[in-house]
C-alpha cells in the first residue's frame, strides 16, 4: 500500500489532481475511525475527515517521501482533532453528564433484553465514560484512543503527535491512571 501511496503522491504533485482521491478513499475510513472515537461525535468527525484532506491537500508537496503517508495523514488528523477539541471546550462550559445524548450511546451494543434497571446502569456508566474522557487532556486523549482503540504502537502514537516515543508512553499512562481514578467507583467487586 505504502509504494501506491507514494506513486498517487507523486501524480498528485505532477499535476492529477483527481489521483488524490484515491488516496482519501484509501485512508478517510480509518482517518474517521479515529476521529470519531476523539472527538465521540460523527458530525465533528466528519469536519475532522474534510479537513485533515483538505490540509494535507496544500500541503502534500511538503510531504518526505521517507515518511508513511498514513503516519502523515494521521498527524494531521490529530492536529484536526484537537482544533475541534479545544473549540468545543471554548464555547461550552456546561458539564459534559448535562450535554449526554442517548442517540451517541447507541454506539455501545445494549443488551435489549436487560432490565430497566441494567439500561439505566449502562447510561450511567457511559455518561461517566465520557465524562472521563473529558478529563483528559486533548494529548492523553489522543495517546490513549491511538493505544487502547486503534491498536497503534508507541512509535506510531509519537510520529503522530510529533513527540518523543518516551513522552507518547507517559501520555498513555497518563491516561489510564486518570481513567482509572474516574471509573474506579464503578467497579463491581466479586
Amino acid at each position: 500500500m505504502g509504494n501506491d501511496d507514494y506513486a498517487l503522491i507523486r501524480s498528485v504533485l505532477a499535476g492529477e489532481k483527481d489521483a488524490y482521491g484515491l488516496l482519501v478513499e484509501r485512508h478517510s475510513q480509518s482517518v474517521f475511525r479515529v476521529a470519531f472515537r476523539i472527538t465521540e461525535n460523527e458530525a465533528d468527525a466528519d469536519e475532522v475527515v474534510q479537513e485533515t484532506f483538505l490540509r494535507g491537500y496544500r500541503k502534500l508537496d511538503g510531504f518526505d517521501a521517507r515518511s508513511n503517508f498514513r503516519t502523515w495523514i494521521y498527524r494531521i488528523a490529530m492536529n484536526c482533532a484537537l482544533d475541534v477539541l479545544n473549540k468545543q471546550k471554548a464555547q461550552t462550559a456546561a458539564p459534559i453528564a448535562e450535554e449526554y445524548d442517548s442517540e451517541q450511546a447507541a454506539v455501545q451494543v445494549v443488551d435489549h433484553t436487560a432490565g430497566p434497571d441494567r439500561l439505566l446502569l449502562s447510561q450511567e456508566i457511559e455518561v461517566r465514560r465520557q465524562a472521563a474522557m473529558e478529563k483528559l487532556t486533548p494529548t492523553e486523549r489522543i495517546a490513549f484512543v491511538m493505544r487502547h482503540m486503534e491498536d497503534r504502537s508507541t512509535e506510531e502514537i509519537a510520529r503522530a503527535l510529533g513527540v518523543a516515543p518516551n513522552s507518547a508512553k507517559q501520555a498513555v499512562f497518563r491516561a489510564v491512571q486518570k481513567l482509572r481514578q474516574s471509573l474506579a467507583p464503578l467497579w463491581v467487586k466479586s
